[in-house]
């Protein structure tokens, strides 16, 4: 019964090949020469083939061998992974990390914490679901994430305050509501079609809904906001969303005689408090200081 090839006679293999010849790869390896020699000698012993054949002073793959190269590399390499993921549990790193954020923040805002986060952690895996009103709310008090951003906070957890979201009412510019030329009450933007984003949770709540008599129910604010583009409706839309299409004239504040303006808080909410883990602890901070780092003001 031939013997296993260990981790450590792949990477001889490996090192006499990248390295250009035995000596070579005992330098890199902090090794004697004839320890790699008599490593290569086992490993073709436990094959039961060639891997090496000597051409005048260089040791040349043979054509199993050239296969085989590549498949220890991707050996080693897994090998190498594991440990640093061993290595990092040890830490008290979480292997993996649930968060549910409210699609009020700005993704970019989150999108430059996760890039700091995947260096910091890059063996834990993140699964982040983007929600809408009530959709955070139920993840944190079902403990189904580590972490949430969201508006509303379920009692018993402690929140820090994020950021301060800012609502405009709006719509296209040749929008009927913009061509009575005049103050706006409550009734006149009944009578028109209100567009509103579909809470994820399952209280389908409808925030902001006046009760209009039309209204188009989208599943998130981005489809929203193209579609009050093409003039199909009014809104109230995060400003720091659509400062792009307010610079362009793709979107004009409605002139509102009251209510023109809306605001909401939006909380950083770890599942577990004082309980959560290194890793959860640590992408909430990357968060805040990212947050901190735009909006110094909040």
């Amino acid at each position: 019964m031939k013997t296993q090839v260990s981790l450590e006679q792949w990477q001889a293999l490996i090192a006499v090949v990248e390295h250009g010849g035995y000596a070579q790869a005992a330098e890199a390896l902090n090794k004697s020469q004839s320890a790699v020699s008599y490593a290569i000698q086992k490993l073709e012993s436990s094959l039961g083939i060639p891997v090496l054949a000597i051409q005048g002073r260089k040791a040349e793959l043979t054509p199993a061998g050239q296969i085989l190269l590549q498949r220890a590399k991707t050996l080693v390499h897994e090998a190498q992974q594991i440990e640093a993921l061993a290595a990092q549990f040890g830490q008290e790193w979480e292997a993996e990390l649930n968060i549910a954020v409210d699609t009020l923040f700005p993704p970019w805002l989150l999108l430059d914490a996760l890039s700091t986060f995947s260096q910091d952690a890059p063996h834990t895996r993140v699964d982040m679901q983007e929600t809408v009103l009530s959709g955070t709310y139920e993840a944190l008090v079902k403990r189904e994430v580590n972490l949430g951003i969201t508006g509303s906070v379920p009692p018993g957890f402690l929140a820090d305050p994020l950021l301060l979201i800012r609502f405009i009412a709006v719509a296209h510019p040749d929008y009927p509501l913009h061509q009575l030329n005049r103050s706006l009450t409550y009734q006149d933007l009944r009578q028109h079609c209100q567009l509103v984003v579909r809470d994820s949770g399952s209280q389908r709540a409808d925030s902001g809904w006046l009760g209009s008599q039309k209204r188009l129910t989208l599943s998130n604010q981005s489809t929203s906001i193209q579609a009050a583009c093409k003039g199909l409706g009014y809104a109230w839309f995060p400003e720091i969303k659509i400062r792009q299409e307010l610079e362009q004239g793709k979107l004009k504040p409605l002139p509102m005689l009251e209510g023109s303006e809306r605001r909401v808080q939006l909380y950083l909410v770890y599942s577990q408090g004082d309980y959560a883990g290194r890793a959860t602890r640590h992408l909430g901070e990357l968060i805040r200081s990212t947050v901190a780092q735009h909006f110094p003001e909040g």
